[in-house]
């Protein structure tokens, strides 16, 4: 996270040549750890964030705009730099704000939950067809239909700053397909983060509280007040909320120490709060449901059993208590009441959004202006022109604060700044560089060989924590939790991958809405350059990375490209596209 080290291409010889695997790592880990649009059916023309986002139009400059679609989208092309330099930074990210969501809709459904048969599910006659093929377990109980959507989203769909603070809300109230086996659960849950990017930190909470699948991951459901389990009532007050140390407004610890904001008692009586709550009703099975309790179903919000649901008075946090004899219903609210009101919320859930949406390092005063658009819910565009409803936890107003802030628009960067792109961001960002299209069946795969499957996360704690240091340095990058040594070489087997081999169809994988199948590239735009290569490798970083490269490591990619005859333009198109997305300066966010 430090300024990025020129590359050195002293291996690249007069022949034309890939980057070396080793040379590459070397480079990427010296740069991170050492120195320095597609089409879419989301509708604007009427909302009223698209009558303010008309009237803030103020063009910006090329770099300002690659920074935002690095921020705010799965990764630049050069259509999505040409509209924000266009319309300008504020008039852009108020019109995402109110493009509504590209859903997930791949997977099976219900009907796993309501088989009353004593064969298992893919054993139906139904499932006969599927079953041969072997891909009934994988349609409709694993998260991979669902990671394919997410993937064919990222890549393509109109809304990507929906798409960006969802991914960010699912790492933070984590559920994962290595405890729920599930499709359609998956997807409901992750479908319902994208409907609530842009509503209230609340309702996130609440949709989180009442989801049967969070109930089923983190032991919520059919929670008996004999013997709450504590699972889900720990990891809402550490992960979801409001952390483990007491904190200051900007995020800082509170009296340079760690003050722990809760202790057991206090998790107990949280957990006491939520009990009662079962999954709604619709599911069957051959040998019943247990007592008192609904079968397991995953087709809308868990219900209330009162006969579970503990009635003592509970002293909650932020002065908030449970008066006794309340419903579950309404120990919920109060629940929410007692996070909502505490001093936490707003700089621990604001910092982790800055986190996955501009730099791991957040300095105190940028977390707290953040924090301040949370707890105000409202957050001044430009003038007259505000986001938000003035609701405390508004995510609208938090997320343009972070988009539009100084420290977001900085031009040098300094020591700290930036983030390492993720494997869930890298390997769409490729594909919008390169005009690509996927059905995401194949790019699944390099997800899980870079370690970050994604929905299907190792534990509660997602696949890094956002406090992981970077190796040797006095900064943090939580994405650097899965890099190394061979999750290096494989980004650039990646590369290689999109660019080099050839892509054959999965005929089982479903087709894109266009009736395609498979992934493909598309590097004619950009062969009307490659007779002059400086043009060209100037041409891909101007859009990817928003400047040249440093001067010697341009000279080497150059020379690399004019290698290749003449003649041959979409070699010299691959040669220059791959070492360009290869360079630190577009594997690490600046």
């Amino acid at each position: 996270m430090h300024r990025a080290t020129a590359i050195s291409f002293t291996a690249l010889r007069a022949r034309p040549v890939r980057w070396s695997g080793l040379l590459a790592l070397t480079v990427l880990l010296a740069a991170c750890g050492g120195g320095g649009g597609g089409s879419s059916d989301a509708k604007t023309e009427t909302s009223p964030m698209a009558q303010m986002a008309a009237t803030l139009v103020s063009p910006t400059t090329q770099l300002d705009a690659v920074r935002l679609a690095n921020q705010a989208s799965f990764g630049p092309s050069e259509a999505l730099v040409a509209e924000i330099r266009n319309k300008g930074r504020r008039s852009w990210v108020v019109e995402q704000l109110g493009l509504s969501e590209s859903a997930y809709v791949l997977g099976g459904n219900g009907a796993i939950h309501q088989n009353t048969s004593t064969s298992e599910f893919c054993d139906l006659p139904a499932q006969a067809a599927v079953k041969a093929n072997g891909t009934c377990w994988r349609d409709w109980y694993t998260e991979r239909p669902l990671a394919w959507d997410f993937y064919r989203n990222a890549i393509g769909k109109k809304d990507q700053l929906r798409q960006r603070v969802a991914l960010a809300l699912s790492q933070i109230a984590v559920v994962s397909a290595n405890t729920v086996t599930a499709t359609y659960g998956l997807r409901n849950y992750q479908n319902k983060l994208l409907e609530l990017s842009f509503s209230n930190y609340r309702d996130v909470l609440r949709a989180v509280a009442l989801s049967p699948v969070m109930g089923d991951y983190l032991n919520g459901v059919n929670n008996d007040k004999a013997a709450p389990n504590e699972n889900f009532a720990r990891e809402l007050l550490q992960l979801f909320s409001l952390g483990p140390c007491l904190l200051n407004a900007d995020g800082e610890l509170a009296n340079n120490r760690c003050d722990p904001v809760y202790d057991n008692t206090q998790v107990r009586n949280y957990a006491y709060a939520m009990t009662g709550w079962t999954f709604p009703a619709g599911g069957a099975t051959h040998w019943g449901c247990p007592t008192g309790w609904n079968c397991r179903y995953y087709g809308g919000d868990m219900v209330s059993r009162s006969a579970f649901h503990d009635t003592a008075q509970r002293t909650l946090l932020a002065g908030v208590t449970v008066p006794a004899g309340s419903s579950a219903e309404s120990a919920l609210d109060k629940v929410l009441d007692s996070l909502m009101a505490h001093q936490n919320i707003a700089p621990f859930i604001s910092k982790q959004l800055i986190q996955h949406l501009v730099t791991s390092n957040p300095s105190a005063a940028y977390v707290n202006r953040v924090a301040d658009a949370f707890r105000n819910g409202r957050f001044q565009v430009s003038g007259s022109a505000t986001v938000g409803t003035g609701r405390k936890g508004d995510l609208s107003a938090t997320v343009a604060a972070i988009l539009l802030d100084a420290e977001a628009q900085r031009t040098t960067a300094l020591a700290g700044d930036g983030r390492l792109r993720e494997p869930a961001m890298l390997i769409p960002a490729v594909f919008r560089a390169l005009n690509g299209v996927s059905d995401g069946q194949e790019i699944w795969w390099w997800g899980v060989m870079l370690q970050q499957p994604v929905f299907n996360a190792p534990s509660v704690f997602n696949f890094f924590p956002p406090d992981y240091p970077v190796p040797g340095t006095s900064v943090v990058g939580p994405a650097f939790g899965v890099f190394s040594a061979n999750t290096g070489l494989t980004r650039l087997n990646f590369l290689t991958s999109v660019l080099w081999w050839s892509h054959t169809p999965d005929t089982t994988t479903p087709a894109l809405p266009d009736g395609t199948n498979g992934q493909r590239i598309n590097l004619t735009p950009f062969e009307s350059d490659a007779t002059q290569p400086d043009v060209l490798v100037d041409r891909l970083s101007a859009f990817l990375i928003g400047k040249q490269l440093p001067a010697a490591a341009r000279a080497k990619v150059i020379e690399a490209v004019a290698a290749y005859n003449t003649s041959e333009r979409t070699l010299r198109v691959k040669q220059a596209a791959y070492l360009v997305l290869a360079s630190p300066q577009f594997q690490v966010l600046r």
